[in-house]
């Protein structure tokens, strides 16, 4: 037993309007937590990231992989992946996150940062290859790090700390009206993994 660590039950929205966002705490236990992100690290196909912004293509520092039950296209940011096939982990993961949230998801996007000087800039994940709507499962290992949500229309906003172990998702309109992004920040020195599982529209 972990003490101190505590999943939450039946989480609250914590968007005032226009999107559902639930945190489910520490849903995986620390030992086990420690033992995925070390498996990670050193089993997914990491790669740095690409992005073609004003014609210019940028490489992050950032390592990203794609990974589904098909050979499914994502296209974000003018590049296009193309997904590997599930590891045992990637679906021990997928497996926990659909028992918990109900959902159903046939993909997932990794990220990896190695400390805080890494993050992601505010943006949406309303790309044409996902399904309208459709749920987003974030899981987080390593380092802690604050998460932000922005109003598209009234600015409003929202954070968290997403912590070793922990679970957020995104469902309904939240893609269409809020934006989200991970703020870089000195304090953290230590590298984060991050699972976002989605789910790819078949007729793409």
């Amino acid at each position: 037993m972990d003490l101190f660590r505590q999943a939450i039950e039946n989480p609250d929205n914590l968007l005032p309007k226009d999107g559902i966002v639930k945190y489910y705490g520490e849903l995986i236990s620390l030992t086990s937590a420690d033992d995925f992100f070390n498996c990670l690290l050193n089993t997914i196909e990491w790669k740095n990231d690409e992005a073609v912004i004003y014609g210019k293509r940028i490489i992050t520092k950032r390592k990203v992989a794609w990974y589904a039950e098909q050979p499914f296209n994502y296209t974000y940011s003018n590049t296009t992946k193309r997904a590997r096939p599930w590891t045992n982990e990637l679906l021990q993961l997928k497996a926990i996150v659909e028992e918990r949230t109900g959902e159903q998801f046939n993909s997932c996007l990794l990220n990896l940062y190695h400390d805080g000087s890494e993050g992601m800039a505010w943006h949406s994940d309303g790309e044409k290859d996902l399904k309208k709507n459709g749920a987003i499962a974030s899981l987080s290992f390593g380092a802690e790090r604050k998460f932000s949500f922005k109003h598209k229309t009234t600015k409003d906003t929202a954070s968290l700390v997403l912590e070793h172990g922990s679970l957020l998702v995104m469902q309904g309109t939240t893609q269409t009206y809020w934006q989200h992004r991970l703020p870089p920040t000195k304090t953290v020195t230590e590298p984060r993994i991050n699972l976002t599982f989605r789910t790819i529209a078949h007729d793409k």
